[in-house]
């Protein structure tokens, strides 16, 4: 699939996406980002808002199986990975696959269940595949996890550790839709029978692995290269991080810029491609200091300031 081609079918997936999702163009060009590059989204924002049907939706323009869990105090990790069952017909344990097993994940409120049970996300994010009872079982091909988290509720709830969060290419809010937008969404039920719009399908799932392949050949600049590196080092020095984003975060803003790229049908990358997203790659990865905490520093100011430190590298984009 030449770049080109590429670019007309992710208009296409987003296009087909926004007429069941009211939503700010450039939240689902990263969320379909997210699923270029290759890895997972954690969804923030109030109850309502369209998380799930934004999952959902993905999932069927995508062409792709689709599965929701609802994290809850009481959730065991068996009840995402999926167990062994005794058979009584063959005299055998038997394993039963759980709702991890299919091409799009919903954890919807990550954030309610224990560690142990958000733990057992993190091998099949990081690895594709469970471990159940030292038996390891791949997970289907292509795998995307969509967590949402309600920032407004934090009883009873249990904060992603670092490691977690760092699993995740992507952190994004939809944030409230607009007059025009929320009247338009009344219109839209208006002339339908059923509570929540459906999706077709786009794209097949081999498809969808022909799109993900195309940002592995998009070229980056070596001024680019360097830029992506200092941005990751900046935030390492601000005074107010005690914990800047990884080597991993670094890479993940780089694969993160290619695909953004594969979006607009180019075949390389541009400043702007890496400013982009930036915000969206870096800012749930850092762990402030505790004097900043208490000051309410907030991450993505520091990121803002990190863009204006690091110069932007002259590109020559005539290709």
């Amino acid at each position: 699939m030449d770049y080109d081609e590429a670019g007309r079918v992710c208009r296409r997936i987003l296009d087909a996406v926004s007429e069941a999702v009211i939503a700010d163009d450039r939240f689902l060009e990263q969320v379909l980002t997210g699923v270029l590059a290759q890895g997972h989204v954690l969804l923030e924002d109030v109850p309502g808002t369209g998380k799930t049907l934004t999952a959902r939706s993905f999932a069927s323009a995508l062409g792709l199986s689709f599965s929701r869990v609802q994290f809850t105090p009481d959730l065991l990790p068996s009840d995402i990975t999926g167990s062994n069952v005794y058979n009584e017909a063959t005299g055998d344990f038997e394993f039963v696959p759980g709702p991890v097993f299919s091409n799009v994940v919903l954890a919807d409120e990550i954030n309610r269940a224990p560690p142990k049970t958000q733990a057992a996300l993190l091998e099949a994010m990081g690895e594709g595949q469970v471990t159940v009872d030292g038996e390891t079982t791949a997970l289907p091909d292509p795998f995307f996890v969509i967590a949402t988290q309600n920032p407004i509720e934090q009883e009873g709830t249990f904060g992603l550790p670092e490691a977690q969060r760092d699993r995740f290419v992507f952190k994004l809010a939809m944030g409230y839709p607009g007059f025009d937008d929320e009247r338009t969404l009344i219109d839209r039920r208006a002339d339908r029978t059923s509570q929540s719009p459906s999706v077709d399908a786009v794209v097949d799932p081999e498809t969808v692995g022909e799109l993900q392949a195309v940002p592995e050949t998009v070229s980056v600049d070596g001024k680019l290269r360097d830029y992506v590196v200092e941005l990751g080092r900046a935030t390492r020095e601000d005074d107010r991080v005690d914990v800047g984003v990884s080597p991993r975060g670094v890479q993940r803003l780089f694969e993160a810029a290619r695909a953004a790229a594969v979006i607009e049908g180019r075949s390389y990358v541009v400043p702007e491609d890496v400013r982009g997203v930036v915000h969206a790659t870096f800012a749930h990865r850092l762990v402030l200091t505790t004097e900043a905490s208490v000051r309410d520093a907030d991450p993505v100011a520091v990121v803002d300031d990190v863009l204006e430190r690091v110069a932007v590298p002259a590109v020559d984009e005539a290709r």
